[in-house]
């Protein structure tokens, strides 16, 4: 099955509030190319340079999202033209994009990553952590926070992948109707991969991020 199938078989069997992120980080231009003539436009990476790289050659209509992990010293070579940032871990970082949208005249729009995976290798606030930074954020008038994101741990206990991801709707709830109540931005859940995406649409996801369902395995 080619990637265009592949997409076009994911958007028919995903619900209409569900976007899909197409993770293309290590893929070729060319892989990006054939999935955009099928219709994306989300595309999800994780190095800046690679980013940098593919955004100036494809298109520009293409909406950019960071989905890995993001060092503060890398902010100010995305932050001109990155449509969302996925991986928000810390206050420092936060701040540091404010920074950096300041400077580029536009407000970037980001989402908290929540550590619920019982991996230790994963990143993000725990849910306690999350709900204190909020509750004392400074004024950021140059980032908009526009939901939460959380992977599961990468198993076949389904039961486990349903627990994990039950924590973040419960979270995403409590932050809507209380810090970011009347916040028109805040509507995104982002979680599910090609491995998990179907338990966390029936989770409540509204933003999956598939890469190897779409392009195969990643070449290093």
């Amino acid at each position: 099955m080619s990637i265009a199938q592949r997409i076009h078989e994911l958007q028919a069997s995903i619900p209409g509030n569900v976007t899909l992120v197409a993770v293309s980080k290590f893929h070729p231009v060319e892989a990006l190319e054939e999935a955009y003539q099928a219709g994306q436009r989300a595309f999800g990476e994780s190095r800046a340079q690679e980013l940098m790289a593919k955004a100036k050659v494809l298109p520009k209509d293409i909406e950019w999202h960071f989905i890995g992990p993001l060092q503060s010293n890398k902010v100010k070579e995305i932050a001109p033209f990155i449509h969302l940032i996925h991986s928000v871990d810390s206050l420092k970082l936060l701040q540091e994009i404010e920074k950096q949208a300041e400077k580029n005249g536009r407000i970037i729009r980001v989402l908290l990553e929540i550590h619920v995976a019982k991996e230790e290798t994963k990143h993000g606030f725990s849910v306690e952590e999350c709900k204190s930074l909020v509750n004392a954020l400074p004024v950021l008038p140059h980032v908009s926070i526009c939901g939460i994101m959380g992977m599961a741990s990468l198993t076949t206990d389904e039961q486990q992948i349903h627990g994990e991801f039950k924590q973040l709707p419960e979270l995403y709830t409590f932050l809507r109707s209380s810090c970011f109540k009347g916040n028109k931005d805040f509507t995104i859940l982002s979680m599910g991969m090609s491995h998990d995406y179907p338990i966390a649409i029936q989770e409540g996801s509204t933003m999956i991020r598939v890469g190897t369902y779409i392009f195969g395995e990643r070449e290093y």
